[in-house]
């Protein structure tokens, strides 16, 4: 284990800070000079935050925080639903990378939660809906069992024992959000 490069609550305050710029700007620019991808190539990856967030094509964290390449570690899934995949890619990047601040960021109007709650999904789908089934049980309000969906994911991600360990022992922070379609905001749980 490496100490962390940015304390969680420094991160959690860019993240912040980045969400306020992206509710502000009509257009985003970011710098992928040849310049920049030859600097993370040389020198490989520093991210200052795990985002883990579901798949949604309207849910795009490097623009939602302003982030630039080699700020975000982003784990993608719909439903934002954790499984030994996405817990192998946390581990990763807060043993590996130093990465001290991990967020599961749920978006309203969900596709993956609608179908959970209001449908039975066949196929491979229903792994991902009967996960967040077990997170909001009979929860039938979709804003409502977003957020539960988002703390179940945060739990099970905290049952990890080398997360917990590192929450002990290096301040390592697992913080939910949801990130809101109309407006762009993103509200810490």
């Amino acid at each position: 284990m490496q100490e962390y490069r940015i304390k969680a609550n420094e991160a959690q305050k860019r993240l912040i800070q980045g969400n306020r710029r992206f509710m502000e700007m009509r257009e985003l620019t970011c710098n992928v000079s040849p310049e920049t991808l030859l600097h993370f190539c040389e020198n490989g990856q520093q991210p200052y935050a795990i985002i883990v967030t579901c798949s949604d094509s309207r849910v795009v964290p490097e623009l939602i925080f302003s982030a630039g390449i080699g700020d975000l570690f982003v784990i993608r899934v719909a439903g934002n639903v954790i499984d030994a995949h996405q817990l192998g890619s946390i581990e990763y990047a807060a043993e590996h990378l130093g990465t001290g601040l991990i967020v599961v960021l749920g978006h309203d109007h969900c596709g993956a939660v609608h179908a959970a709650v209001a449908h039975e999904p066949d196929g491979y789908i229903k792994f991902i809906t009967d996960e967040i089934r077990r997170a909001v049980g009979d929860e039938t309000d979709e804003y409502r069992a977003c957020c539960l969906n988002v703390r179940h994911s945060c739990e099970v991600i905290e049952q990890s024992l080398l997360i917990r360990s590192d929450e002990q022992q290096f301040g390592l922070q697992v913080l939910g959000a949801v990130y809101h379609l109309q407006d762009g905001h993103v509200a810490f749980l």
